[in-house]
């Protein structure tokens, strides 16, 4: 019997930001597309806050897609 292989995709490496015991709070990057090509991102220190405007702009017809990323 063969086993199945697992579909490997992208590995995304992980980040160090963690490790910086110096940094009193982290940047969350919210990018939010819209259906004609526009792009809006908004930077939050609060991930709750960030979470929270991604997921009101979602609710938006106009949203394709809203993503929170970390960035520092």
């Amino acid at each position: 019997m063969k086993k199945k292989q697992a579909k490997q995709g992208k590995q995304r490496k992980k980040s160090g930001f963690s490790k910086d015991k110096r940094r009193k709070h982290h940047h969350w990057l919210v990018s939010v597309f819209y259906a004609d090509g526009e792009k809006f991102g908004r930077v939050y220190t609060d991930k709750g806050k960030a979470d929270r405007f991604a997921e009101r702009q979602r609710k938006s017809p106009v949203v394709k897609s809203a993503r929170i990323t970390q960035v520092s």
